[in-house]
């Protein structure tokens, strides 16, 4: 709501008569008042502002009105995702790789001398069988 300076409201109509005078007047490309709503979450969202947030600033009675209005709207916050995604995914699978080699290397050590692994022996100790576990 946007008030006068004795505390008298604006007309709707005057705020939007004078807001697209101005807009003109900038010589940016036309854009509705509205719009520079859209514009604010959008940015907010951009900004990873919490989505239940957003909906709160907006005034929508539904998160779901916010969501399929808004998370459409920037692209860079599904690349932002998929990066997210892939380093979850990158780091999973470096930890898996680590955990599969400290067991490999566990398996493969020598039962008489568990200080060595089978590579380090000789040749002729190589022969020993390892139980699986």
């Amino acid at each position: 709501m946007f008030t006068r300076k004795d505390g008298k409201p604006v007309r709707p109509d005057y705020l939007t008569y004078r807001f697209r005078y101005l807009v003109a007047a900038s010589g940016l490309p036309p854009v509705r008042l509205h719009d520079l709503r859209h514009g604010a979450a959008s940015t907010a969202l951009a900004a990873h502002v919490d989505l239940r947030t957003v909906q709160g600033q907006l005034g929508h009675a539904s998160i779901v009105l916010t969501s399929d209005t808004y998370t459409s709207v920037l692209p860079e916050l599904h690349h932002e995702a998929a990066e997210a995604t892939a380093r979850l995914v990158l780091t999973t699978a470096r930890r898996t790789a680590h955990k599969l080699r400290k067991r490999t290397l566990r398996l493969r050590r020598c039962p008489t001398n568990p200080a060595a692994t089978l590579s380090t022996l000789p040749e002729s100790s190589r022969g020993v069988r390892l139980s699986q576990t």
